[in-house]
């Protein structure tokens, strides 16, 4: 009777998770420290491994030893020999830099006298020709002192200046903190004592005139490019009472009031009966006239 032939089955076996990396499989299964221990015991069993046996490798390695040293041993003493003589350029150096910043001073102070003595100069000569409105010009010009009544605002950052990050209500500037006083603020303050009817104005003790520019240079406030820190004193020569009035209510004194509540920035105003207003560092002349008064008078 014949037999059914064997029943096969068509399924294959189920393939391993990992049989695509086999590479990785062979390296993980046979680590680098089985392939160093075969390579030694190869090396071993040839004879090549340990120190050498030979009198002339032994001569070969002592010698190699001995030039290694050597040139330690020269570069140590090169490098001692030459520290005091870079130590005498260092010292060299920094006597020239003090040298130069000693002659820079000196210059800086020369140009200061020059300058003092320049203005002096502008203010007699406007005081010679400027007849009757010679201290009215000089006032508006700046360049006279003045003293009289007026107001003392006092602008200062807020005391958490570096905790606020919301400067939406600002708009966009250079300032990233919203309580630090800003150059555009101290622009409108200025405007707004003018329009208010200041006769001359100063911040902390600098002098403004009608050709003076209140400008940033990063964080800090520059006035005539003349660094200022706060907090920013302001005074205004004029009518005291007045000024502070039409100041407090104009759109200007608005703003810094709304500055003060928003952004914690600390203001205070005050009447004052004398205020004394240096004269400003430099006046520009940038047009003249000659006068031909007196050459006339002489002539004829």
């Amino acid at each position: 009777m014949p037999q059914p032939p064997p029943v096969r089955s068509t399924s294959t076996p189920p393939a391993r998770p990992d049989a695509s990396m086999s590479l990785l499989n062979n390296v993980m299964d046979h680590s680098l420290d089985d392939g160093y221990a075969e390579a030694a015991a190869r090396k071993k069993a040839a004879g090549d491994g340990g120190l050498p046996k030979t009198l002339r490798a032994k001569l070969g390695l002592a010698a190699g030893l001995v030039l290694a040293a050597l040139v330690v041993t020269v570069g140590a003493a090169q490098a001692r020999v030459a520290a005091p003589v870079v130590a005498k350029e260092r010292e060299e150096l920094i006597d020239r830099i003090d040298r130069e910043t000693a002659t820079a001073d000196k210059l800086e102070d020369t140009v200061d006298d020059l300058r003092a003595d320049v203005s002096a100069r502008q203010r007699e000569a406007l005081k010679t020709v400027g007849g009757d409105r010679a201290e009215l010009v000089g006032i508006l010009a700046g360049s006279v002192e003045v003293h009289g009544p007026g107001v003392k605002l006092v602008v200062n950052d807020a005391k958490e200046a570096g905790t606020d990050g919301d400067g939406d209500a600002r708009g966009s500037s250079g300032f990233s903190d919203t309580g630090r006083v800003r150059d555009r603020d101290m622009q409108r303050v200025v405007n707004g004592l003018w329009e208010s009817g200041a006769e001359a104005v100063s911040i902390n003790g600098q002098r403004l005139t009608a050709l003076s520019a209140i400008r940033a240079a990063g964080d800090a406030i520059l006035v005539d490019n003349k660094p200022l820190v706060p907090p920013y004193t302001v005074l205004a020569v004029g009518d005291g009472e007045r000024l502070s009035t039409r100041f407090q209510d104009s759109a200007d004194g608005l703003y810094l009031h709304a500055l003060q509540e928003n952004f914690g920035i600390r203001t205070s105003i005050s009447v004052q009966g004398d205020l004394r207003l240096p004269a400003a560092p430099s006046v520009i002349v940038r047009t003249a006239q000659p006068n031909t008064e007196k050459t006339e008078k002489g002539t004829s």
